[in-house]
């Protein structure tokens, strides 16, 4: 059974916000790890369940039931990669859709952490099951991913990511017709107080900027090139959402009626970074996949 944790409170330094006091009153576990118990229902205050910004006042009852991890095993697995580029260092790789890219409790093995382990020793640097992994792109979007094989590539590539130098650029087929060329959408990000499974633009979220182009319009679509300034999960699908466009395909996010397929028509089509060792500029790009393609093709006949 898991322990119990509970805490009254009654001084008044540990007053405000709970996912900021908890840290302090359980100093052993991790801040992001308590956000993750709070977000789930496993943190009480007062026999009910709170958000993250719930304010707390003298004589709280704070109860808390973290969640036992399941048990995963990393095995390596034999599972065919696009790699586009290797080195010694680093390994870009063309994930295809509906490709998880790191085990989770949802997904322990068949990930491309799985395959990648089977092909090349990862950087340790990001965890147990993250393995190399310096970003991601989520399980139903294809592309391109930067992979560290050593400590000092990911060091390097994740100091790139936090400092915005990178360069990524995505395709992504949205719903009706954007009347701009080109537009920025400056929205901050953060988990949705309504479905817990999704992000949401809200007041106090993570400083989130996607910037976009249009490549085509048709009659009900809009293919759009996406630059990202920053990388919060989800981002360029709940900012198109915002502005009234989102994408085509998406479950999560898109209206009931969309367009047939196994998710998001989404592509992370290039990527490009300053190499660790050689500190060369490079880039590469990914062509559009299959299904994404054959979409095109048919919107170009039945849609314009």
């Amino acid at each position: 059974m898991n322990k119990t944790f509970t805490f009254k409170i009654t001084e008044e330094q540990h007053l405000g916000r709970i996912d900021k006091i908890l840290p302090k009153l359980m100093n052993d576990v991790s801040r992001s790890q308590i956000q993750k118990w709070i977000e789930s229902g496993h943190v009480m205050v007062n026999g009910k369940t709170v958000k993250p910004k719930y304010k707390l006042a003298n004589n709280d009852q704070i109860k808390v039931v973290p969640v036992e991890p399941q048990k995963i095993d990393l095995t390596p697995e034999d599972i065919p990669l696009d790699i586009v580029y290797e080195d010694d260092d680093v390994l870009v790789v063309n994930k295809p859709q509906g490709m998880v890219v790191h085990p989770s409790a949802g997904h322990p093995n068949h990930t491309l952490v799985n395959a990648l382990l089977y092909h090349s020793p990862l950087s340790t640097i990001n965890g147990e099951f993250r393995p190399g992994i310096v970003h991601r792109i989520d399980k139903d979007t294809s592309g391109l991913l930067m992979v560290a094989k050593n400590d000092h590539a990911h060091q390097c590539l994740a100091a790139q990511l936090k400092a915005k130098t990178n360069e990524r650029e995505y395709i992504a087929l949205v719903h009706g017709q954007i009347e701009e060329e080109r537009g920025t959408i400056n929205a901050p990000l953060g988990r949705s107080t309504i479905n817990r499974q999704k992000q949401a633009v809200v007041a106090d979220g993570r400083h989130a900027v996607t910037h976009f182009n249009v490549l085509k319009r048709y009659q009900h679509y809009t293919l759009v090139s996406c630059h990202l300034e920053t990388g919060r999960t989800h981002q360029i699908r709940v900012h198109m959402q915002y502005i009234g466009h989102p994408l085509a395909g998406d479950p999560l996010y898109g209206p009931r009626k969309t367009l047939p397929g196994n998710g998001q028509y989404l592509h992370a089509k290039l990527l490009g970074f300053v190499h660790p060792t050689t500190n060369e500029q490079m880039t590469f790009e990914a062509p559009l996949p299959e299904y994404f393609q054959t979409m095109i093709t048919y919107l170009n006949t039945h849609d314009l």
